[in-house]
């Protein structure tokens, strides 16, 4: 036997291991981004639970949500995760380009009475850096950020419902920004005979619960249509727990069970719950099964990354656009700046780079781009457009809690200008607030831009907002809100701060 050889043969095959080993490690991380709509950050168990408890100020909604439980032991946990702009469209034009409403395109919900409001085509997307990079990109679900056109690929030179105005939309290849795999529509609320656009562009009628449909489409990407050479990017866009929650056709049968007997005062706990929204109020059964399903579902895809080996190399990201009023404060259950509806769930697991903790950092949506882009690597590739901040050090706890974000803006839109046709051509500004660790405060103004209404909480004292501070009697606090305010004004470049609106109150610079 030539020992020689045989040694270099043992030499030759450990350096083999050796490079694959090194290949796998440098290899980038997979992310996973699940976002069901409208559920707050409250409608999670595990608010409730030894070792998260402490770190709020509030009790969790009594629903079921055992997966986001152990996900949550497993992942970095805020608590103050903020929808900027706390609206189905404008959020996802935030989370897809990390730059503020006017700058992504998207200022108010997106439907065909609002040529105003529609992702830039020349918006940079994180799906446009990431595809760019070598990532395989699938989009699952709700997009809800195009202006509808005729442009239905059944029946060309019609639009694709016939409501008026049109809400659902067609995402030609041309405007799907890097992604891929599609299986999408813009904006549908029938969650058990939804509907979806493929790749290709057919059209695909479904009889079955939004979101196990498309858990199924996820398991299936991860499992047989991803391309298995490249990291990939897939988005789970789920709308349950959205509207509508008024029957057992919104819902999964097993889900609703759960919650149909209990008493509407055992399920709706906050004490800021109005009495007067006693028609809504209804819905929190159908709400909670919702958000128990969306868990459940949730878990499925979780499972699905476990069972591929998956684990250590992949972001997952759970969270949502919005939150969910379900009769506190108002009936409005979105767009306004009360906690239940800009707080969301945000939990990230990294297991490679993030140890699992609960963190009070602020986070607001244009934050989100350029974070997921840095823990990916791609840190050097962030385009400049963007407007949000990238806060990886703060997840992995390394830098100073100094530095860390000291708040998050709120912003307010409506429809603006009408053309003849009643179109809205521009947006109007209504109002503009801040959220800091221990304030909310937002400034709604009249058409003459004069102030309507000031909204003044101290969320330590006040923790469920039933009472407004009378900001005359706190004249240096509403100051330093105000320049703060003034200060993520100027960052997003907002037509408050360019048209200096309020200027004899707000200190701009």
């Amino acid at each position: 036997m030539n020992i020689n050889k045989h040694f270099s043969t043992i030499a030759l095959g450990l350096t083999s291991v050796c490079a694959i080993a090194n290949a796998q490690e440098s290899k980038r991380p997979n992310i996973i981004y699940v976002f069901p709509d409208q559920m707050r950050n409250h409608a999670m168990q595990v608010w409730n639970e030894e070792g998260f408890r402490e770190h709020v100020n509030f009790k969790a909604d009594p629903v079921r949500t055992p997966v986001l439980s152990r996900f949550a032991r497993e992942s970095v946990v805020l608590t103050s995760a903020h929808s900027n702009c706390p609206l189905s469209s404008p959020h996802r034009g935030m989370m897809l380009t990390g730059m503020f409403p006017d700058g992504s395109g998207v200022s108010l919900n997106c439907h065909s009475g609002r040529p105003v409001s529609s992702l830039r085509i020349d918006a940079v997307t994180i799906s446009d850096v990431l595809s760019q990079n070598g990532y395989d990109c699938a989009y699952i679900g709700k997009l809800h950020v195009d202006y509808p056109t005729k442009n239905n690929p059944q029946r060309p030179g019609t639009y694709v419902d016939d409501n008026n105005p049109v809400w659902d939309a067609y995402t030609p290849p041309e405007k799907r920004h890097g992604f891929r795999y599609w299986y999408s529509y813009g904006t549908f609320d029938v969650h058990k005979e939804p509907h979806y656009w493929d790749t290709d562009g057919n059209r695909h009628e479904i009889k079955e619960w939004s979101p196990k449909h498309e858990a199924d489409k996820a398991i299936e990407y991860l499992t047989k249509e991803r391309d298995p050479e490249k990291p990939f990017y897939l988005v789970v866009s789920m709308n349950p727990p959205h509207s509508p929650y008024q029957s057992i056709n919104d819902v999964m049968e097993e889900d609703y069970n759960l919650y149909k007997d209990i008493p509407l005062n055992e399920l709706l706990i906050r004490p800021n719950v109005r009495a007067e929204l006693a028609r809504k109020q209804k819905s929190a059964p159908y709400y909670f099964a919702s958000v128990t399903g969306v868990d459940r579902e949730f878990g499925r895809i979780l499972d699905a990354v476990k069972k591929l080996g998956l684990e250590e190399n992949t972001i997952v990201v759970f969270t949502s656009d919005h939150g969910e009023t379900m009769a506190s404060q108002v009936i409005d259950p979105k767009n306004s700046p009360y906690t239940e509806s800009m707080n969301v769930p945000f939990m990230i697991r990294y297991p490679a780079k993030l140890r699992p903790h609960v963190n009070d950092l602020l986070l607001g949506t244009p934050d989100i781009m350029p974070t997921l882009l840095s823990l990916t690597g791609l840190k050097e590739k962030i385009p400049t457009s963007v407007q949000g901040n990238d806060l990886t050090s703060f997840l992995k706890e390394k830098s100073c809690k100094r530095k860390a974000p000291k708040g998050v803006l709120y912003i307010q839109n409506i429809d603006g200008e009408k053309d003849a046709e009643g179109k809205v051509q521009s947006y109007f500004p209504v109002a503009r607030g801040i959220k800091t660790h221990r304030y909310t405060m937002a400034i709604t103004i009249d058409q003459q831009k004069q102030v309507k209404e000031v909204l003044l909480f101290d969320d330590k004292k006040d923790p469920y907002q039933l009472q407004s501070l009378d900001v005359e009697k706190y004249p240096k606090l509403f100051k330093k809100l105000t320049k703060q305010m003034s200060g993520l004004l100027q960052k997003a470049d907002d037509p408050w701060y360019r048209e200096k609106i309020l200027s004899d109150l707000i200190q701009y610079k």
